[in-house]
């Protein structure tokens, strides 16, 4: 099994990436996917959300109020290392147990957008970075997610710096041009981490 930390910032294309490395074989482990499910109602994950940061957090359906919570937490460095103190054990030990149950041969995918930041890239065998330049990934939160300038620029701000992810790649993807580009590194670095997995 090769253990592979995939990461990148906010808007680089990370997803993408994870995508075509699960057409290309590899077993998936979306940290993001796994934080939701933490959080979901009736588990511990909201119970102690919920004590830290009050019930107007919920939805009226009894749902986490991702984007309540997030225009508190990260506009507050404090606020935000409180709510990783809850959700991120929950986190790492949902993924030690999907992790279990990947084949022996595995080519095994984490994307772990706060990586970087979180210190984890001494646990993987591998640290995939994609990287892009501030102003595209600037462009892409505004144009495909439909953010502001500003809020743009404070999701970003709370994440590791560009060169903070570099320093820790193993491997780097760079996103930063069309589809055609991204399709022929992944292919060739897929060719790569296959053949170590094996």
């Amino acid at each position: 099994m090769l253990r592979v930390g995939l990461t990148g910032g906010i808007g680089s294309g990370k997803s993408e990436v994870a995508r075509r490395f699960v057409a290309h074989g590899a077993v998936l482990i979306d940290a993001d996917l796994v934080a939701r499910e933490v959080v979901e109602p009736g588990t511990p994950g909201l119970a102690a959300v919920v004590t830290e940061f009050g019930e107007d957090m919920l939805r009226p359906d009894g749902t986490l109020d991702r984007e309540r919570l997030g225009s508190i937490v990260f506009a507050d460095a404090g606020r935000l290392a409180a709510l990783n103190a809850i959700v991120h054990p929950l986190v790492g030990r949902r993924m030690q147990e999907l992790n279990d149950t990947a084949p022996a041969d595995a080519v095994v995918v984490y994307d772990v957008p706060l990586l970087t930041e979180n210190d984890l890239a001494g646990t993987y065998d591998a640290v995939v970075v994609v990287d892009t330049a501030l102003e595209t990934q600037i462009a892409r939160l505004v144009g495909v997610r439909g953010m502001t300038g500003d809020a743009a620029r404070a999701r970003i701000a709370a994440q590791a710096t560009r060169e903070q992810r570099l320093a820790i790649a193993d491997y780097v993807i760079d996103n930063s041009g069309p589809l055609e580009a991204l399709s022929a590194q992944v292919d060739a670095l897929w060719r790569e981490l296959s053949a170590k997995a094996a």
